[in-house]
């Protein structure tokens, strides 16, 4: 696991920040100080220093690499909405101008296609007036979008053109590949240009993340849909209360949802497969609840099933490279309503899905605190150089990750963990759901 984080050089220049915290001790990190990656203590491997995996610690050095007065900033969103955004948006600008001096401030339009001279968006200026009161809305002021990142030489020379020194990427998993080939183009070129990112995403799947803006704010909306489904499914013979919620390739958002409510019977998610039919299947189980409750409430998350539909139609992507999936949701549901009608069962189904409502959302209180603490770190690393990494948490601390080491692999729920075994107990639906 390589986590060295890149430098564009050596840092010269005296911190403003000096001025504003004196408590050197207290305040300033050195890139010596580390996090360890594994809190776990085995003791045989306390003493072997070369044993412990750590990230460099996030947080404001005393010296800088880029001197403020002669700096520009942008900031760019790409990818699905999340809560957060505009938070992240104004926590740099603020951070920015008041903390660090840095006068110039651009918004770029619509995700990385903004940055592309061609599309002829333009650059917003962003100001402390100008993000004042966005962290009250949902979505992001700068606008967003998906792709733009087949040709990254022309976006690297509108950026040098246009004299930006930092770029802060908010977004997900195809954001943090763009930012990187961005950054290597940088690089090769010989560039100034520092690229910090800052983790978006809804589904919590970025790696060596302890989590992602917007994931809690969308948990906390996606509760509701769940009391909604109980409460349905409760009011009717043989109710059933069925809710789609968001996760391509991760459970997390529904994993996590059915733990806050403990309302949820069956829960599906895209790491464990299931079977539809058998003695084991997934509907022989939801019969037997059925009969013995008399209602049911079922989450799925979006990539939950997509086996079960292979061979349904071609396999298609999105503009980020995503393959375009099935739709779980009415596929089950007509399922189970076929499943019953053979049965000669009556069935009342109420399907709910809450996606964009989850993901227009503003942030609730945990999730601003986090967005503003995120986009501080950011611009830390930002002015001091740092380059080709992500700012991540890891054990409640706040850390620099190398974007290469990001997308490496993607975070999954794993099967085997205490985190699936609390699911279990609170759904109380089988371990698995396969015949064989």
């Amino acid at each position: 696991m390589k986590t060295q984080i890149m430098n564009l050089g050596e840092c010269r220049v005296k911190s403003p920040l000096l001025k504003i915290f004196p408590l050197k001790e207290s305040f300033f990190v050195t890139d010596k100080l580390r996090i360890k990656y594994n809190c776990y203590v085995d003791h045989e491997l306390h003493d072997n220093r070369h044993n412990i995996q750590s990230f460099e610690a996030a947080g404001p050095r005393e010296k800088i690499f880029f001197n403020p007065e002669n700096t520009c900033a942008a900031i760019v969103t790409c990818g699905g909405l999340s809560p957060g955004l505009n938070n992240v948006i104004r926590s740099i600008v603020m951070e920015s101008h008041y903390r660090y001096g840095v006068k110039k401030i651009l918004g770029v339009r619509y995700g990385y296609s903004g940055l592309n001279p061609d599309n002829n968006y333009g650059f917003m200026e962003l100001t402390p007036q100008a993000v004042r009161e966005i962290h009250l809305d949902g979505g992001t002021i700068l606008g967003s979008s998906r792709g733009g990142t087949e040709d990254m030489e022309p976006l690297v020379e509108n950026m040098k053109k246009t004299g930006i020194n930092i770029l802060y990427a908010i977004g997900g998993d195809g954001t943090m590949r763009g930012a990187r080939k961005i950054a290597e183009i940088i690089k090769k070129r010989g560039y100034e240009i520092a690229v910090v990112g800052v983790p978006k995403t809804i589904d919590n799947d970025i790696s060596y993340i302890q989590r992602t803006f917007g994931f809690e704010s969308a948990v906390s909306r996606a509760v509701d849909a769940i009391y909604s489904a109980h409460v349905e499914a409760e009011g009717a013979p043989n109710g059933v209360g069925f809710v789609k919620l968001m996760g391509r390739h991760s459970g997390f958002i529904a994993a996590n949802t059915a733990l806050a409510m403990n309302d949820v019977n069956f829960l599906l998610v895209p790491e464990l497969p299931f079977d539809l039919y058998g003695n084991n299947g997934f509907l022989y189980h939801l019969e037997q609840r059925l009969k013995r409750r008399h209602h049911a409430v079922i989450c799925v998350a979006e990539g939950a099933g997509q086996e079960l539909m292979a061979g349904e139609s071609r396999v298609e992507h999105d503009a980020s490279g995503n393959v375009i999936l099935e739709d779980i949701g009415h596929y089950l549901k007509d399922k189970i309503i076929e499943y019953f009608a053979e049965k000669k069962m009556n069935i009342n189904l109420k399907y709910i899905d809450p996606s964009y409502m989850i993901r227009s959302t503003p942030a609730n209180s945990n999730d601003s605190i986090f967005c503003a603490m995120l986009g501080q770190f950011a611009v830390h690393a930002g002015m001091a150089g740092k380059t080709d990494l992500i700012i991540g948490i890891w054990n409640n601390v706040y850390t620099h990750v190398p974007i290469e080491l990001v997308i490496s692999e993607r975070k999954q729920i794993d099967p085997n963990s205490r985190f699936w075994y609390n699911v279990l107990a609170a759904t109380g639906q089988p371990v698995d759901m396969k015949n064989t």
